[in-house]
């Protein structure tokens, strides 16, 4: 049995030209490796050979789909009766997943529940319904990059009056998570870094020139497989450049405040003065709020340096102080763009720090990662290297390649954020989930190869299974985890509004501010 250590290590002795010229698998393909379900660690047991993907089933169904039901995360199940339930992968405030296998090709698939859809959060927004329309609405415009996690399709199951709180997701299966891998304690090298940081960025760039940001990104929504493939998933929280310029990072549900860029909390001004082109004022603009992505991406390359996070804290002070302790006191000019005048006062209170380098942190990294990690965790969203200046930074040398590395060919249209409706909301998802099945299909159809994740029938209120076969799933907290490496806790946590700024604002009024 092999690790996915030894794995990467095989894949990272590729040169550049070579690691190009091995393709990825297409966007839709399955897995070919299977996880040691008795280890907490992701360890991964890989084939000797590389098994091919199942032959193609065309679709032979012209009736409804057939559906059944098993139970799995203290939730029922409702989905294709042609999909077994493998086992329980994780569990959060939004849905749950499990993994599952096609009955006649074996091929598995991620089935992601998005629950509560109709649920009311505070001041009554239909919040988790706009992030579940914006997620499928997302992964279906991101569908086709390889470092992006593939929607194969989509499900709706109505209710005897037409109505509906769930939609399922069917998506590609990975073997593990960053989060789990790194907390495993296996040895990663200098490469292993390089690949995963680099994976990262490709994916970024994508989404970063579709006027997307993805804004919730962390190693738990870092995807990785056996054949060291990784890729982003979870875009719940993604907003468009406009809407973070004029939202600001306003009132969003809890996302792990240690990946936060600091200008989220501060709510800083824009960095803006005197340019004669609009263009060039828009293209800063951009990069400065793109910035917020390439913050969590040091993070996450500092974790895997240290093995650990770099900013643990504890609540939104103490994550400022951590902050603060590492990269030092910032400029008067820098002090001067952050919102919040308290926030300033608290800053100019504390002693003047000098920045930590951080090559005392990581004594035995790679000079080039240290360079690279610097240009990224920089205070200063306005002086924060982009994801393509990073992409083309000396460190990832060995991986760049510019025409491996594409932008979207289309801007993503943000304009269903406008509608507030429950009815409306709801409407624009049944509308998403056909349009993707239409699409996905005359794809199929083109190709002469209408692979079976492509060929499920749109939904509609004449596919409701009154009473679906039941299977039993094993009993909770009995599998490994996919997303979060740990037991299912017994319930699903509850959403819980957060606004940074003003967190951090209630914060320090509790803080006892010195004058110096």
């Amino acid at each position: 049995m092999f690790d996915l250590v030894a794995a990467i290590d095989s894949a990272s002795q590729l040169s550049a030209q070579s690691l190009h010229r091995h393709t990825s698998p297409s966007p839709c393909a399955g897995d070919s490796v299977t996880v040691d379900e008795h280890l907490e660690s992701p360890i991964i047991e890989i084939a000797p050979e590389p098994v091919p993907l199942p032959s193609p089933i065309p679709d032979e169904r012209e009736e409804a789909m057939q559906r059944h039901s098993f139970t799995a995360l203290s939730s029922t199940f409702v989905v294709d009766s042609e999909y077994q339930f493998v086992k329980e992968l994780g569990q959060g405030a939004y849905g749950c997943v499990v993994s599952a296998k096609h009955r006649r090709t074996g091929e598995g698939c991620a089935i992601k529940k998005i629950t509560n859809i109709n649920t009311k959060c505070l001041g009554g927004q239909r919040i988790l319904t706009k992030r579940c329309l914006r997620e499928i609405k997302l992964l279906h415009h991101f569908r086709r990059h390889k470092n992006i996690t593939c929607l194969y399709d989509m499900d709706i199951v109505f209710g005897p009056d037409g109505n509906f709180d769930e939609v399922y997701l069917y998506e590609e299966l990975m073997e593990a998570d960053l989060h789990a891998i790194i907390r495993s304690g296996q040895p990663l090298s200098d490469a292993h870094f390089q690949s995963f940081i680099y994976q990262t960025l490709c994916g970024l760039k994508y989404i970063h020139s579709a006027n997307v940001l993805h804004r919730d990104l962390k190693p738990g929504n870092l995807l990785v497989n056996a054949d060291c493939e990784l890729k982003i998933c979870d875009f719940g929280l993604a907003r468009g450049f406009n809407q973070a310029q004029k939202q600001g990072f306003m009132t969003e549900y809890v996302a792990t405040r240690w990946y936060r860029a600091p200008e989220i909390m501060l709510s800083f001004a824009n960095y803006v003065r005197k340019y004669s082109s609009l263009i060039i004022l828009a293209l800063i603009l951009v990069s400065q709020a793109s910035a917020i992505d390439v913050w969590s991406v040091g993070c996450i390359l500092a974790e895997l340096l240290a093995g650990k996070p770099i900013f643990k804290g504890r609540d939104y002070v103490d994550q400022l102080n951590q902050i603060l302790h590492y990269l030092g006191t910032p400029s008067e000019d820098t002090l001067r763009r952050v919102g919040s005048p308290r926030a300033q006062d608290y800053i100019r209170s504390l002693p003047i720090k000098p920045r930590v380098p951080f090559q005392q942190l990581f004594p035995h990294a790679n000079p080039l990662a240290i360079d690279l990690l610097s240009k990224m965790l920089n205070f200063d969203p306005a002086k924060r290297i982009t994801c393509e200046q990073a992409l083309e930074h000396p460190y990832l040398a060995v991986w760049h390649d510019p025409t491996d590395e594409p932008v979207c060919p289309s801007k993503f249209d943000f304009g269903f954020e406008d509608e507030d409706s429950i009815e409306g909301m709801k409407r624009l998802i049944v509308e998403e989930v056909n349009v993707f099945r239409a699409e996905v299909r005359a794809h199929a159809r083109a190709a002469g190869q209408a692979r079976r994740q492509d060929s499920l029938p749109i939904p509609s209120h004449d596919d409701i299974v009154a009473s679906p076969i039941h299977e039993d799933a094993p009993a909770n907290g009995m599998t490994s985890g996919y997303y979060s490496g740990t037991p299912v806790p017994n319930r699903a946590p509850s959403p819980v509004m957060d606004d940074p700024s003003a967190e951090l604002e209630r914060e320090l009024a509790g803080t006892h501010i010195g004058r110096t």
